[in-house]
């Protein structure tokens, strides 16, 4: 970790264990690089910028936080659908960097619960647009026998975008 960013997410993810009650002992990652805790409880670990969050939970769970910035924009033909695509670029500049973000975050948060390799954000990762109201919703993963139904939550932190996900 070269960079000073990552590092100081690194140390923020530690201190956010501490306060959890863990130590750094108690986090280990799998051979895809997911994240564990030696209790058996699930955890998911995101950090952008300025901003570190951990979410544990009994259950599988998956977090995402992001700074909203015009750029997601240029990129979001490459993580969205034709669908999702329609719907961001309907919308005012300010409207279409923060919902472009909540879809990437929602996509992310739920790509954290699956073991599956190769799962495209655009073609096996939808929100679900007929259930999206800015605070919470529903995504569906489907690829092939991989057929599963994710709730999420977003929190709007002004310029960042945060949402947590969990199986239905």
């Amino acid at each position: 970790m070269k960079s000073k960013i990552h590092q100081k997410g690194f140390m923020s993810i530690r201190q956010l264990l501490i306060l959890a009650g863990y130590t750094d002992n108690d986090l280990f990652y799998n051979g895809d690089g997911k994240p564990h805790l030696t209790d058996g409880k699930c955890i998911s670990i995101t950090h952008s910028f300025e901003y570190a969050a951990i979410v544990i939970s009994e259950e599988n769970v998956g977090i995402d936080i992001e700074k909203k910035r015009e750029k997601i924009i240029r990129i979001a033909d490459k993580f969205c659908n034709d669908k999702e695509l329609l719907y961001v670029n309907s919308q005012e500049i300010e409207k279409r960097v923060e919902n472009t973000t909540l879809i990437w975050c929602a996509k992310e948060s739920v790509f954290k619960m699956c073991n599956t390799r190769g799962l495209s954000f655009k073609d096996h990762i939808y929100v679900d647009l007929d259930r999206y109201n800015n605070k919470e919703g529903e995504a569906i993963v489907s690829r092939g026998s991989l057929q599963k139904r994710f709730e999420y939550f977003s929190c709007d932190l002004g310029s960042f975008m945060m949402t947590y996900s969990f199986a239905k």
